[in-house]
């Protein structure tokens, strides 16, 4: 392990804690867990600004920097993670996504439904593993890298999984049977409001991570709906008005520290410090 990993991670260890006690997780029920959910999606500004003193040494090397030379920065740094095989994202995701009022199940993505963990798979009321960044955008497939990169893949309900397909993010559609208020036409796809920043932040995070150095396409988003198989997602513009709009809150912080602590050893930096995205971007 690199030397400047064991320091990174010791410092997160003693601050994570107290981070964690900061983070005021509210109760979550099935029925608060859909598109009507303030309680849930309340951005948790105070546990912001503690991570943001907690992280402080892992971001060392971001310090101080802005647009390009910030988005290197940052892909020095959480490139040096653990990766999963496509079968341990499995549990991975059981824990991640945990429906804070129920240890037992997971909440679902782009429905916000709470579900049995024990109902993955591919049938019907199931949910399966969801790639933000569709995995088609670059053809990465699930082979172990960015088609297995949990800060990018979430549980979601099969049929409507289904229904996002590989499709781009936009405002605007017909509403997603079991979707939570979630939206959607020939072209794109938009979540429901209360995750719509959690998806943004997703893709932004899979631009850092994946930039072509390491045997992976370079992931770029841009502003267009008909990326096809190219590495790209779109709209870019909507993309950041939904950051803006949905800032993050317990619930996704609370996620970063678990995949940080358990399982990929790497963060979303744009959970963490979410005014870097204007300053890439």
């Amino acid at each position: 392990m690199p030397a400047v990993r064991i320091r990174r991670r010791k410092a997160v260890a003693l601050a994570s804690a107290a981070v964690l006690a900061g983070l005021a997780v509210p109760a979550l029920t099935p029925a608060t867990a859909g598109a009507s959910a303030p309680a849930h999606e309340a951005p948790a500004a105070q546990g912001r600004v503690a991570a943001v003193a907690a992280y402080a040494d892992y971001y060392e090397g971001a310090e101080g920097k802005t647009g390009e030379a910030l988005k290197s920065a940052l892909h020095s740094i959480i490139s040096d993670q653990t990766k999963l095989s496509y079968s341990a994202v499995w549990n991975a995701l059981k824990e991640t996504d945990e429906d804070p009022s129920n240890s037992g199940n997971v909440i679902l993505l782009y429905s916000g439904a709470s579900r049995s963990k024990s109902l993955n798979g591919g049938d019907v009321g199931d949910w399966n593993r969801e790639h933000v960044w569709a995995k088609s955008h670059g053809d990465f497939g699930t082979s172990t890298g960015p088609g297995t990169d949990i800060h990018h893949l979430r549980p979601s309900d099969v049929q409507v999984n289904s229904i996002r397909g590989n499709k781009d993010f936009d405002n605007g559609g017909s509403a997603v049977t079991n979707g939570g208020g979630s939206l959607t036409d020939s072209d794109s796809f938009e979540p429901r409001d209360a995750v719509k920043g959690d998806v943004a932040r997703m893709i932004l995070y899979m631009a850092v991570r994946y930039e072509g150095t390491d045997g992976w396409p370079d992931l770029e988003p841009n502003n267009s709906v008909s990326n096809g198989s190219a590495p790209y997602i779109g709209k870019l513009s909507v993309l950041k008005e939904w950051h803006e709009q949905d800032p993050p809150d317990s619930f996704e912080q609370r996620r970063n520290d678990v995949i940080f602590e358990s399982y990929q050893h790497n963060r979303n930096p744009f959970i963490d410090h979410p005014e870097w995205v204007e300053s890439i971007w």
